[in-house]
């Protein structure tokens, strides 16, 4: 199962010429190896481009992305992992979100479609990338 992350699913939203043949040959991929999900984190980064939820919901559905719940396992690991980040060093830019979105597919053992995989690889390093320069 695959877990397409907010950039990617921006990238193939706003027909970027500069990303939008990644994602979307990266998408198809993963929905042909299996099911492709998304969290209620992307999904709120995602409304902020649709007029409407429904458009959004339907929008996802003509991808074939559904929306998987986060287990509290993942919220909890995603705090856990946070207030590492911070005790290290880590700066307050750094949100929240992209700590949950990790716990997410490590918990459930996802692999990750992004373009963004820096938080991935520090925080979450079992996590497999599908990322522009991993294999």
């Amino acid at each position: 199962m695959t877990l397409v992350d907010t950039n990617v699913l921006i990238d193939i939203f706003s027909d970027d010429p500069a990303w939008v043949g990644w994602p979307t040959e990266q998408l198809s991929a993963a929905g042909d190896a299996g099911p492709v999900v998304t969290t209620p984190i992307n999904y709120a980064e995602l409304s902020a481009r649709f007029e409407r939820r429904t458009d959004l919901t339907a929008w996802l559905s003509r991808l074939d992305v559904k929306l998987e719940d986060t287990p509290p396992e993942a919220l909890f690991r995603a705090g856990k992992a946070y207030a590492a980040y911070r005790e290290s060093g880590g700066t307050r830019t750094s949100l929240l979100a992209d700590f949950l979105i990790g716990a997410h597919a490590d918990v459930m053992g996802h692999a990750v479609l992004t373009r963004d995989t820096r938080r991935f690889r520090t925080d979450f390093p079992a996590v497999r990338l599908i990322a522009p320069d991993t294999p």
